[in-house]
Parts: C-alpha cells; structure tokens; sequence
C-alpha cells in the first residue's frame, strides 16, 4: 500500500474511532458510515496532511477510499499553478 492510502486510511479510521486495518481501498463512504458532513471534515484533514486542495465538486464523486487516495495522488502530482504579476 502507498504511503497516500495509508495516510488517508489512518485519516479515515481515526475520524470513525475504526481500526484503520479493517478499512481497504475497496471500501466505500457508506459501509465505512460515512456521511456528508465526516467527507467534508476527512476532507479536510487531507488537505492538510498533504499540503493540497480538494475542489468542493470532486468531494461529491468519491464513493470508496480507493476514489479518495486517487484523487490526492492526482493532486500531490499535479505541477503547480505558475502566478506571474
């Protein structure tokens, strides 16, 4: 597992108070009980623990974990938005 799923897991379990190694990639939000208002909050968390910024319409595309960790992975990799004055 990559450093990213496994961040995201131990995000993801400790926000539910679950064993982060009954959580997979596989799982979705809503096995795992995850509502709307826990994917805004894990979302985040992510954020920060990765230094990026999760569009508010993507948020409502991800059903697994899987979806989240691509995701930031997708965000980690992408070059950074060159500002010039």
């Amino acid at each position: 597992m990559t450093d990213i799923a496994t961040r995201c897991i131990d995000i993801i379990a400790k926000s539910k108070s679950i064993p982060a190694d009954s959580i997979s990639l596989a799982n979705t939000f809503d096995e795992l009980n995850i509502d709307s208002l826990d994917k805004i909050n894990i979302s985040f968390e992510v954020e920060e623990a990765f230094n990026i910024e999760i569009p508010d319409e993507a948020l409502s595309t991800l059903r697994t974990v899987g979806d989240m960790v691509e995701g930031v992975a997708k965000l980690t990799t992408a070059p950074a938005h060159i500002t010039t004055p």
